[in-house]
């Protein structure tokens, strides 16, 4: 069986877990106020070229999402997204959880657009009775986006002008940023991102790590008290230096964009094949996510060789489904799944 369901299927990349591995006998300070992290920290604040960040390592992607929203907003306020969006769609509620309201904006590509944000606090600033509605205050945003898309620089630029003419907050789900980062259509830099940006993440569970998310906070706002709000939201590890360990061993010599360029070309490899094989893309795309339209026949001896995610179905012959590639992927894997699609379309 080949793996193409997810990106987070294997354990760890080697190197972080010779990083790991070297560190055994080491005893440290707990909850990431230890040496590993202080060093991982400080060659993020580098690659985004503002050294008075704030760097916080936490468990995971939904403890990040919800401890970043939580922690921007009043009770009565709620979170913009792409009704497409990881939040909106995936987190069983988190957010919501928090007593706070995600409200989804239609997407067809999964991305939030400067426009939208504009219409929406319009609406809401124009309409008399607002006082009864809950008062939109973050744009959440995922690069990639959870149909594989990424945002241009100018795309950027415009939602973050528009927050803050609105005084919205920009979050960033970064779970798949190096994917993102890699790819051939980006034209975004991590010093961008913290220029433009209020908080985002860098995807350390599905960009080589064990787990673990990188949460950096440009906005001095959402830094106050964020270590309370990371503890009492279960996003806070007491052998915090497992995760300070990852991300160093993820930033030497670049492996983080390297590893996930190197999913980014296996993805392409696939798109080719099924642009040759005449397969539609649900979404087009230049990350690891790939989404084509298959014919339902198929899927049935295509899931006994591989595994994927099956998408929304198109009409009564037709699906769309998900391969994800990863770092952990090798071409001949890739090769494997197009003679079997080749094979297949016979």
């Amino acid at each position: 069986m080949r793996y193409f369901h997810n990106d987070y299927n294997r354990m760890c990349h080697p190197a972080v877990l010779e990083k790991m591995t070297a560190a055994f006998h080491e005893a440290m300070p707990g909850y990431g106020m230890d040496e590993h992290c202080a060093a991982a920290a400080q060659k993020v604040k580098e690659l985004c070229g503002n050294k008075d960040l704030q760097v916080h390592f936490l468990t995971g992607g939904t403890q990040a999402n919800l401890t970043v929203i939580d922690a921007a907003l009043r009770p009565h306020q709620g979170a913009l997204c792409a009704v497409t969006g990881h939040i909106n769609v995936h987190e069983t509620g988190a957010v919501e959880a928090t007593g706070h309201k995600v409200i989804g904006l239609p997407s067809v590509d999964g991305k939030v657009t400067a426009a939208q944000v504009e219409q929406a606090a319009k609406f809401h600033l124009q309409d008399g009775d607002r006082e009864h509605t809950v008062q939109p205050k973050l744009v959440y945003i995922s690069d990639s986006t959870e149909l594989g898309t990424v945002y241009t620089l100018q795309e950027l630029q415009a939602l973050s002008a528009v927050c803050k003419k609105y005084g919205y907050y920009l979050f960033l789900d970064g779970a798949r940023l190096g994917y993102a980062l890699a790819s051939r259509d980006n034209d975004v830099t991590l010093a961008d991102i913290a220029a433009l940006c209020d908080v985002f993440y860098i995807g350390m569970t599905k960009g080589g790590a064990m787990f673990g998310e990188c949460v950096v906070i440009t906005n001095p706002v959402l830094a106050e008290d964020f270590r309370y709000l990371i503890k009492q939201h279960g996003g806070m590890l007491a052998k915090g230096w497992l995760l300070g360990l990852q991300m160093e061993a993820l930033l030497q010599d670049d492996l983080y964009f390297k590893i996930a360029r190197h999913a980014d070309e296996l993805a392409d490899i696939l798109r080719q094949t099924l642009q040759e094989l005449g397969y539609p893309l649900f979404v087009e795309g230049s990350t690891n996510q790939v989404f084509p339209v298959l014919p339902v026949s198929i899927l049935p001896e295509l899931s006994k060789e591989v595994t994927f995610s099956p998408m929304d179905r198109v009409d009564e012959d037709h699906q769309a489904v998900r391969f994800c590639t990863s770092w952990a992927n090798t071409e001949e894997e890739v090769q494997f799944l197009c003679q079997l699609l080749r094979k297949l379309s016979k």
